[in-house]
């Protein structure tokens, strides 16, 4: 008897409950914070404006959270081995050009042309990350490379202009409707349902926050990190190419005005709103997925409030700039705890 007695009594001596445990654990979910502000952005700019909570309003978000997704989940990747990769947006901008070129140009088959594009940024990805394990070159300054060559392969080939006459293949990714959803986005669930359970249900999903957490520690551990840093930078690689194939449906055209331009601060922004520490280590795809939703709702509610685009990049930065903040303040507190 006193032995069954004794958890209830303690349990009422802590003044608990299974309904104050159930708030406490979501008030100390990282993510919930991030989820709430989605929800809360959400709901002023549908009461304000009737035409933000549409269906049509809804489905265009739809395709812009698919590509901007897909760039911050690969970039998110990376930051978690503790590197970064600032070449996700002109690589997705210079595989839309590549794509367009093998299409018309070489007169390559849409899906061929397609598979070549992947190989060419997976082979990006692959340098990426041999110059980071092999060499030790800061992610920074490799990636700042790739970023400058892509901007420029990207101009050499189209000498500005855009390649019109692609093939049907893109379109029909990048405009189809799957019951009134977007199949971009659903693409970009497959993408993060694949991605949450490689880190949060597999060995090498725990090995890559290992890695980023303490390297060293890794690999007395017998942990292989540079085999997992250099998938990382390929898979972001990867799926910068696979958004873009998103990107080229949309437009229809192989187009070099800015497309990709600035978006790694989008990337990188989402990452570090939803949790995904810039030391690496910590973080999670619902957090990631959560902070990419609240960055298409501050943009998309910003363009219903017909607000001066010029402002975007202003609270875009200082978006950002909260989350960096507050990513500091964490990682500091986390410090003082242990």
């Amino acid at each position: 008897m006193k032995t069954s007695t004794a958890p209830a009594l303690a349990d009422l001596d802590d003044g608990t409950s299974p309904r104050t445990s159930l708030v406490r654990r979501l008030a100390e979910t990282p993510e919930v914070g991030v989820v709430a502000a989605c929800v809360v952005v959400f709901a002023a700019l549908a009461i304000d404006k009737s035409t933000f909570a549409s269906a049509v309003n809804l489905q265009g978000m739809g395709f812009d959270l698919a590509q901007y997704g897909l760039i911050a989940i690969g970039e998110s990747l990376v930051i978690l081995t503790g590197g970064i990769d600032l070449s996700v947006g002109a690589l997705l901008g210079t595989s839309v050009i590549l794509m367009s070129w093998f299409n018309v140009r070489a007169g390559l088959p849409p899906v061929l042309a397609v598979l070549v594009t992947l190989v060419i940024a997976g082979t990006v990805g692959l340098i990426h990350g041999l110059a980071v394990t092999r060499l030790k070159m800061p992610p920074f300054v490799v990636t700042l490379v790739t970023y400058t060559v892509a901007q420029g392969v990207t101009l050499a080939i189209t000498s500005g202009t855009s390649i019109t006459g692609i093939g049907g293949f893109f379109g029909d990714v990048g405009q189809t409707y799957v019951a009134q959803v977007p199949l971009p986005l659903i693409l970009f669930v497959i993408v993060a349902v694949v991605a949450w359970f490689f880190l949060e249900r597999t060995y090498a999903g725990r090995q890559v926050y290992a890695v980023g957490g303490n390297a060293e520690a890794a690999r007395l551990a017998g942990i292989r990190g540079d085999r997992r840093i250099i998938s990382m930078y390929v898979t972001s690689s990867l799926l910068s190419a696979f958004a873009g194939i998103m990107v080229l449906g949309r437009m229809g055209v192989g187009s070099a005005s800015g497309v990709g331009v600035g978006w790694e601060l989008s990337a990188i922004a989402a990452a570090v709103i939803g949790g995904v520490s810039l030391v690496g280590g910590q973080g999670r795809i619902v957090g990631i997925v959560a902070g990419t939703i609240l960055l298409e709702l501050i943009n998309n509610g910003l363009t219903t409030l017909q607000i001066n685009s010029n402002y975007t990049n202003i609270v875009l930065g200082c978006v950002l700039g909260v989350a960096i903040t507050a990513d500091r303040l964490r990682a500091r507190s986390v410090a003082r705890r242990s």
